[in-house]
């Protein structure tokens, strides 16, 4: 884990040291996301929080199921009916 200090400049603003950066993948530009609970706040890529999603998802939902087919398949029938 990399870890490293900051400040809180004008405006609420927090500069990303670039070890932080570079250990992240991040490059100026990048969309990041702000995840606050009880431990404090994780910065997190986009593509970082879809992978915890799907973990989460694939607790509950076999491996052999496919969710995006079977939701296609419902708005198709539902097309149908319109």
């Amino acid at each position: 884990m990399t870890q490293v200090k900051t400040r809180i400049g004008a405006g609420g603003r927090v500069v990303l040291p670039a070890a932080l950066r570079t250990a992240m993948g991040v490059v100026p530009g990048d969309e990041l996301i702000l995840v606050a609970d009880d431990e404090g706040v994780r910065l997190v890529t986009p593509a970082q929080a879809v992978r915890r999603a799907q973990r989460l998802v694939r607790k509950w939902i076999p491996r052999r199921r496919k969710l995006a087919a079977e939701l296609i398949a419902e708005r198709r029938k539902e097309s149908a009916r319109e």
